[in-house]
């Protein structure tokens, strides 16, 4: 890949999805798949499949494939996921404790090491593989003490900012944001906001959509 080629966000999503496809076939006991097959999968067009990963290199060979286990291997090394990640969350609440129990998170890599709360009524509480709810308070220095790499917040939406403010001053610059409102960082830090109520919007106008058709 040329250094100075700017990937699309979406072709990094597609990767993600490809990447999960193909677990899918090695479990089936695939050891090929056509760009054909993986497009289906996916739903997306054969020639998408090869555009994506043509930005990264040459893979797989004219006429047979890709190997279904060799592309996996390579899938992660571009997204980074062939490495552990340490997660801290902020904001126990429902959705907070939904994300820690995610199995696939931490069998992907992605490890909850810390989590974090200001309510004197859930600092304490025991969770599972032995942590306990820290205050928010002990933030920074958990920070530091433990590695954490990626910020997540559930909390509510006036926290939100100031828990990021928090994060950054700790030197995370990589954080998930579930609170139903908008971050302010600076550059360094890379920032995604999942808001429900958008997702929600456009699922309702999909089907409207297909309903009128």
């Amino acid at each position: 890949m040329r250094k100075t080629q700017k990937i699309p966000k979406a072709t990094i999503t597609r990767l993600s999805m490809y990447y999960r496809q193909l677990e899918l076939l090695e479990f089936d006991g695939y050891r090929m798949v056509s760009s054909e097959k993986l497009a289906w999968l996916c739903q997306i067009n054969p020639a998408q499949v090869r555009k994506d990963l043509g930005y990264f290199g040459e893979f797989g060979v004219r006429g047979v494939g890709y190997d279904v286990i060799d592309l996996q291997t390579q899938i992660k090394k571009i997204l980074s996921v062939n490495r552990d990640w340490n997660l801290g969350i902020v904001g126990m609440g429902n959705m907070g404790c939904a994300i820690l129990m995610h199995r696939n998170l931490s069998l992907r890599g992605f490890k909850c090491v810390a989590a974090f709360d200001n309510s004197l009524d859930r600092i304490g509480m025991p969770l599972s593989g032995g942590m306990k709810i820290q205050d928010i308070k002990e933030l920074k220095t958990t920070i530091r003490n433990l590695n954490i790499e990626i910020g997540v917040i559930t909390t509510p939406a006036s926290a939100a900012q100031g828990v990021a403010d928090l994060f950054m001053a700790g030197h995370v610059n990589a954080i998930l944001n579930f609170a139903p409102t908008r971050i302010d960082a600076p550059d360094c830090c890379l920032v995604e906001n999942i808001d429900f109520t958008v997702i929600m919007d456009i699922l309702a106008y999909k089907l409207h959509q297909k309903m009128a058709a």
